[in-house]
């Protein structure tokens, strides 16, 4: 994140004991009017009684500490917990493509993605507000720009080539794909179908998630920032819960066999996968290190991890998630927030208990490395891959051949495209 220099007013007095250094921000502009308030101290180095009565203010309002969200001043970074369970989830995806009977379940893979997505997301939000008193929305648009649509537009130019030069089975005439997902439309295309899908988004059809992501980030971030702007830290804590059981009443109204596909493929329907994240940002940002609350949080993350993984698991192995088989009422309305409850148990454990077995479990470097750096490449590029492999005749071969050319294209992918221009989007 980009930082504005400024000046440093020391904030005591708090009533939860938490005490931290604030960066005054005025939004909108390059700083603001803030007074070091005197150092008078007691006889014990401690400030005077007269000084912790006094409400610090920073350019002109109460300063709360962080602005109300203490933990955003914890240790920053990224979690290595969480990287390994991206690389898990983007495996469960690919062997559901490759062989649905395997996992029939294993399109959960993207229910995890968009929890964690949700958390990472916000806490970035939360973060950058914590410490400059706004957020940069142009900026912010411009990095998940440069993070997402570089590398789909890649993809979506090598199908392109192989549409307009061949005429393979599954690239002949498939252009309106590639149109659809080079603009975060599949999603919207497929939920207006409530039949069988047409052929408009076969070859990159699982870009739905992307449309469903990107959609998502066009809501939820002015949102936030206008609960921020307005609301107490408490406040918006609420409502966020709130927003985030939108979606379930939402599809109990919409509820039908029929309304299958608006339900699995909408944004509005899909959200609360993407906010359980989000709620669980803004929980731990809301408490500061030494709150009682938050270590309580921590043990019971930790205690229901392993719970949720095991029901996540039992979820991919016996419960098909896509086809008429389960388009039932109690997995299309309730089902999507259990699996998000779920996985944001999951990272709430990964955060909270880094030394955790189950944390050391996913923290191996192979799988971090591959979550964190590869995995959004080989979610985009599996799929294509192995439309393509299957029309070239290698039936024997095709899952080992479209992992192994999924995996050189994401790391063509990451070293050309994605790293060099996540770098320049930091600067």
């Amino acid at each position: 994140m980009d930082s504005t220099p400024t000046e440093t007013a020391t904030r005591t007095g708090r009533g939860d004991g938490a005490a931290e250094e604030q960066k005054p921000h005025r939004p909108g502009g390059p700083g603001g009017h803030t007074r070091e308030l005197p150092r008078h101290t007691g006889h014990d180095g401690a400030p005077g009684l007269a000084l912790g009565l006094i409400p610090v203010r920073v350019d002109g309002r109460p300063d709360r500490g962080a602005r109300g969200f203490p933990g955003t001043l914890r240790r920053g970074g990224r979690v290595r917990g969480v990287d390994g369970l991206r690389a898990l989830a983007v495996v469960l995806v690919m062997v559901y493509h490759l062989e649905p009977d395997l996992l029939p379940g294993g399109a959960l893979g993207v229910d995890v993605f968009f929890t964690i997505s949700g958390f990472v997301i916000t806490r970035l939000l939360l973060a950058e507000f914590a410490r400059t008193g706004d957020v940069a929305m142009r900026s912010f648009y411009w990095r998940r720009w440069l993070r997402l649509v570089p590398a789909l537009l890649a993809v979506c130019a090598f199908c392109a080539v192989l549409v307009f030069t061949t005429r393979l089975p599954s690239f002949d005439g498939a252009w309106p794909a590639v149109v659809l997902a080079a603009t975060f439309l599949v999603n919207i295309v497929r939920a207006s179908q409530p039949g069988v899908y047409s052929s408009d988004t076969s070859l990159l059809s699982h870009t739905w998630s992307l449309g469903v992501e990107e959609q998502f980030y066009f809501v939820w971030p002015p949102l936030l920032l206008l609960l921020l702007r307005r609301f107490r830290a408490r406040t918006v804590l609420i409502c966020t819960a709130v927003v985030c059981l939108l979606p379930l009443v939402w599809r109990l109204v919409l509820w039908n066999p029929d309304a299958a596909h608006r339900i699995y493929n909408g944004m509005d329907t899909r959200a609360d996968q993407l906010l359980a994240g989000a709620l669980l940002a803004v929980v731990v940002a809301r408490l500061p290190t030494d709150d009682p609350r938050l270590a309580a949080l921590g043990r019971w993350a930790g205690r229901l991890a392993w719970p949720a993984l095991a029901l996540l698991a039992l979820i991919v192995w016996q419960v098909p998630m896509t086809g008429e088989s389960a388009w039932t009422v109690p997995w299309y309305t309730v089902g999507f927030l259990v699996t998000a409850v779920l996985s944001a148990t999951l990272v709430a454990a990964l955060e909270l208990c880094p030394d955790s077995r189950l944390a050391r479990s996913l923290s191996l470097a192979p799988l971090v490395w591959t979550g964190r750096n590869l995995s959004y490449g080989l979610y985009l590029w599996h799929y294509p891959l192995s439309r393509l492999m299957s029309d070239l005749g290698l039936d024997t071969w095709q899952g080992p051949a479209t992992v192994a050319a999924s995996f050189v294209a994401a790391y063509a992918s990451y070293r050309l495209l994605e790293r060099p221009l996540t770098r320049r989007g930091r600067k």
